[in-house]
């Protein structure tokens, strides 16, 4: 369980064992678990909040907790065989704005160096290489690859710029990843997430992830560069109008780099997708009624009268 945002982490090879690794955490009311073929094979209670033992460290019990579960995790598929990458979660960023316009966002790299100077991207390095955007059939996702752009600051801890390499790739309407050549090791990838929260058709959160091959960088430094980068997107997203995707043809005019981003809005249509976007737009604007609390409350009783006037 994350400790910023308090969101469930939930790393594996497949969902099924994953959702049981989720319902366990609920029935628990949290702590660590190991699943396998379906089945809960080791677990570390955290009766506090879902996040804390009710223990010291050096108690017998916890000790007997964290031997049963390192086996299973070093010996199976959940084991970690590269020390030096680091999991940095950045927390959630509330955002008035579609979830899908965050993920087009997040596909872009026209806006590095207006938005991002000095940190993205930078003049007079502005125009947007050629890249190769698709709807990949085979696993139903969009794919922009063969993406190049001139970097300011190549990592969070590097003042030196150059150009990198990255490919993005959404694997559903609300998730993106973005996966990047890292500049000390140019035979492996560092790789972001980003996984939307839709709340509203016009509100949203927004919780990146990252997996860094970095084994010096220091964690607070890692995570401010994120924000950072964030922080400076939000001005962008929520100012943008329509707030909602719009997805009919000549809405909005594309230019070459958003090439993308065209691939993105053409996939949800044949998906049907309509939350977050203008198709949705009436029942984004239509008044949300709430519903009463005490659903066996006579209609005029006084305690139908006080939740109408909460």
């Amino acid at each position: 369980m994350g400790h910023v945002s308090h969101n469930n982490i939930v790393p594996g090879t497949n969902e099924a064992d994953m959702q049981v690794g989720v319902r366990a955490i609920v029935a628990h009311f949290g702590g660590g678990y190991v699943v396998a073929d379906g089945t809960v094979t080791a677990i570390v209670p955290r009766p506090i909040a879902g996040l804390i033992s009710d223990k010291c460290a050096d108690n017998a019990d916890i000790r007997a907790d964290m031997l049963r579960i390192t086996p299973l995790v070093a010996d199976g598929p959940y084991f970690n065989p590269q020390p030096d990458r680091r999991f940095v979660p950045c927390g959630r960023v509330p955002l008035r704005t579609s979830g899908l316009r965050i993920v087009e966002n997040f596909l872009d790299t026209a806006h590095f160096p207006f938005v991002h100077p000095d940190l993205l991207g930078a003049e007079p390095h502005t125009e947007a290489p050629d890249y190769r955007s698709e709807i990949r059939r085979d696993v139903d996702e969009v794919w922009a690859t063969n993406c190049t752009f001139f970097q300011s600051r190549v990592a969070a801890t590097e003042s030196a710029g150059g150009f990198m390499h990255l490919t993005f790739r959404a694997p559903s309407p609300f998730a993106a990843m973005r996966y990047r050549v890292c500049p000390g090791a140019p035979d492996r990838l560092d790789a972001i997430a980003l996984f939307i929260q839709p709340m509203a058709p016009m509100l949203c959160r927004a919780q990146p992830v990252m997996y860094l091959v970095d084994n010096q960088s220091p964690h607070q430094e890692l995570l401010r560069f994120e924000q950072v980068i964030f922080t400076q997107d939000l001005l962008i997203v929520q100012n943008q109008r329509p707030l909602l995707m719009p997805l009919d043809a000549g809405s909005e005019i594309p230019a070459r780099a958003d090439s993308a981003s065209v691939a993105y809005r053409r996939w949800l249509k044949e998906k049907g997708v309509t939350f977050g976007t203008t198709q949705g737009e009436a029942a984004a604007r239509r008044p949300l009624r709430a519903e009463p609390l005490l659903s066996g409350a006579p209609p005029n009783s006084p305690r139908r009268a006080s939740l109408r006037n909460c």
